[in-house]
């Protein structure tokens, strides 16, 4: 298993000494999607919801759990973030939610899963916020856009 950086020469995961790599400016994207029903939809757009403001709850809620990536996945490395946003928008004709966040930094190592956790945590969010009215929410498609920065970038096709 030694061609894997993850693993020991055991087998045993291990984080990855990043300590020889540059500094580069590194920058990640990420989206999600919570599908909700067209009436959920409503309530949100009239802050009928009994827990607050959705938007700036979650917006605030992925933020957060951006800066804490590292607590939350064993093996990344604390980084320290210049930059982290989540935009949430409706999404009518897809009957939901749309999430996106961007990430930037300089560092030995790409902010890809700061991304996607902010994501993903949005839309727990999302989630947490709506439930007593929808309990058929869906959270999907999280995926990565973007990343720019260190041994290789990547942009997925078909940004949404």
């Amino acid at each position: 298993m030694s061609e894997f950086s993850h693993y020991s020469q055991n087998g045993e995961s291990v984080m990855v000494d990043v300590s020889a790599k540059g500094v580069t400016v590194r920058t990640a994207k990420a989206e999600g999607f919570v599908k909700m029903q067209p009436a959920t939809l409503d309530l949100i757009e009239k802050r009928l919801l009994p827990k607050g403001n959705l938007f700036e709850v979650s917006r605030i809620a992925g933020i957060m759990a951006a800066k804490k990536n590292a607590e939350l996945i064993p093996m990344c490395h604390p980084l320290n973030l210049s930059f982290v946003n989540v935009d949430i928008e409706f999404d009518r004709p897809r009957e939901g939610i749309y999430i996106r966040s961007e990430i930037r930094m300089e560092g030995k190592t790409g902010a890809e899963m700061e991304a996607l956790t902010a994501v993903s945590v949005a839309a727990l969010t999302v989630y947490d916020m709506v439930k007593a009215v929808d309990k058929e929410m869906v959270i999907g498609s999280i995926r990565l856009l973007e990343k720019r920065g260190g041994k290789s970038d990547y942009s997925a096709q078909n940004q949404g």
